[in-house]
């Protein structure tokens, strides 16, 4: 049925439960798993309190050690389940359309994501990604919550 989930984490600890319900489908199913981070870029005008007090090199690097703590602890789910996961990171101002183009440059079958993640300013502002994903993706999507 589905043979590549692209599992999206945040870092979130509702995003690791997304990770390892994904991861635990994949097995059954004996699918490819592709876990994938968005960081956003930096702006100089930002709402964002850590934005406003770094400067374009530090935030790309604050935001890089994220993405790879990220990843590590979405793999270690994932390895933990008998899953050997490619991952990906990426920067996009609209997290929800990079999730969406890389499933579907991936060729992934299924999107699973926890039915929401880090909150604050940006999410009252941008509205929930899960949700972007839901409206405007053509592939199938997993909520988890």
């Amino acid at each position: 049925m589905y043979k590549t989930i692209l599992i999206a984490t945040d870092g979130s600890s509702l995003s690791a439960r997304a990770v390892e319900h994904g991861t635990n489908l994949a097995k059954a199913l004996g699918a490819a798993v592709l876990l994938l981070t968005v960081t956003e870029r930096f702006h100089v005008f930002a709402v964002e309190a850590d934005q406003l007090e770094e400067t374009p090199s530090t935030f790309k690097e604050h935001m890089q050690k994220q993405a790879e703590r990220t990843l590590a602890e979405a793999s270690e789910i994932a390895r933990g389940l008998g899953i050997d996961a490619r991952t990906l990171h990426l920067e996009d101002d609209a997290p929800y359309q990079a999730i969406i183009r890389t499933a579907e440059s991936q060729r992934c079958d299924l999107i699973v994501m926890a039915s929401h993640g880090r909150g604050g300013v940006s999410a009252l502002l941008l509205g929930s990604e899960t949700m972007k994903v839901l409206t405007h993706s053509k592939i199938p999507v997993l909520v988890v919550r």
